[in-house]
């Protein structure tokens, strides 16, 4: 028995072709619609899944020829994001068999291939993990600097392999230990969805952020890229979460926040938190934000502000991101940009062992503060009006 499945993003369609195949279906994959078609007529699917919106090509197109086609009876199961009536109505109008809304466990998408065509004679397997088929797709970089003895290796793998739609990518800076090799190891078998970038010296964590977050931009199936600490301080989880903030909303970056309050896990050692706290109060005056926590570690950036936010090198190594908010202040507007960040507080962040950032390093973070409002001090932005005029009305 054999499917087709078509659809722009690769990492909704490789979990389903893994299963499928597991289940014993001879499965082809096609991420070009156009080449989808040339396929179908090729390969006579005994079912064709396929997404809708995609670009050139779309769905709509697809269902037409098969309907018009040498085999016009071939059940076609739609796998989509979009859930409005409308649409659902004009698919079985256009004669769909089936609608499925993303997100969707894997599980349900089996049972609903074998209801249409059957099960093969010989099933190779009877998997029951509940692997969810989302709707949109995540790439995540992770800076690495000699994190040989302290990266969760165990965490990401099982967390690639439970959440589809994620691609990680790890940025070896320059390290000095094994941790290259253990990043390789880490790819090994999976290397549709994890990706080692290597950069040959140490540039510190921004420049390794940077370099990673242009480096998935250019993937162009990502609907969202962030970033996360290799530690993971920040939870998995919490990461998800802040990526269905953005998923479901207006904004253009969504940040952790660590805020202590009742029902959340977030433990500092006591004088980091006073320094903190410090710090944090300065940043307040640069920005002209009341972020409470600039400088967590997860953050999720919607694809089209990434050249904005990391096209050009940081002025400074450890606080970027407060540079991050400042690049957007300027280009939006103060006002504007408000409106397009949000700060979520994470249910979990665990200050972990062997963190380099030592108490000392505060004076140069006062100093890089300095720096930024220094090289910020007066740009303009892109309609011509000085900050420190929007400042002023504000």
């Amino acid at each position: 028995m054999k499917v087709l499945a078509i659809d722009d993003q690769q990492l909704v369609l490789l979990p389903l072709e893994r299963r499928l195949k597991e289940l014993g279906y001879n499965v082809k994959i096609e991420t070009d619609a156009n080449k989808g078609l040339q396929t179908y007529d090729e390969f006579n699917p005994d079912l064709v899944i396929v997404d809708f919106i995609m670009p050139g090509v779309s769905g709509f197109d697809v269902v037409n020829h098969i309907r018009t086609s040498k085999y016009p009876e071939t059940p076609i199961m739609i796998l989509s994001g979009k859930t409005q009536d409308t649409i659902i109505t004009m698919a079985f109008e256009m004669g769909v068999t089936d609608y499925m809304k993303k997100p969707l466990s894997l599980n349900e998408i089996c049972a609903r291939v074998k209801r249409l065509i059957g099960v093969p004679q010989i099933e190779l397997s009877n998997s029951s993990d509940n692997v969810m088929i989302q709707q949109r797709c995540v790439g995540v970089v992770i800076p690495c600097y000699n994190e040989e003895d302290r990266l969760l290796s165990d965490e990401f793998l099982k967390f690639v392999d439970e959440n589809s739609g994620y691609h990680l990518c790890f940025v070896n800076d320059g390290s000095k230990d094994k941790t290259l090799e253990v990043l390789y190891k880490l790819q090994k078998n999976r290397e549709d969805y994890i990706t080692v970038y290597d950069c040959v010296k140490n540039g510190g964590k921004a420049e390794a952020v940077r370099l990673g977050m242009l480096h998935m931009s250019e993937k162009k199936d990502l609907d969202y890229i962030g970033f996360l600490d290799a530690d993971l301080s920040t939870d998995l989880r919490d990461f998800d979460d802040l990526v269905t903030t953005i998923e479901n909303s207006d904004f253009k970056i969504v940040s952790g926040s660590r805020i202590a309050r009742m029902g959340a896990n977030i433990t500092k050692e006591s004088a980091r938190k006073v320094i903190s706290l410090t710090i944090n109060l300065i940043i307040r005056k640069i920005l002209r934000m009341d972020f409470k926590d600039t400088q967590c570690g997860a953050k999720i950036f919607h694809k089209d502000v990434i050249d904005l936010a990391f096209g050009k090198k940081f002025v400074t190594q450890w606080i970027f991101d407060v540079e991050i908010f400042k690049r957007m202040s300027l280009h939006f507007g103060l006002n504007r940009a408000k409106s397009m960040l949000c700060e979520q507080p994470l249910k979990r962040w665990i200050h972990a062992d062997g963190s380099k950032l030592s108490m000392k390093d505060s004076i140069k973070i006062v100093i890089q503060l300095a720096q930024i409002a220094w090289v910020y001090r007066s740009k303009k932005s892109d309609k011509g009006v000085d900050e420190t005029e929007i400042l002023e009305v504000v």
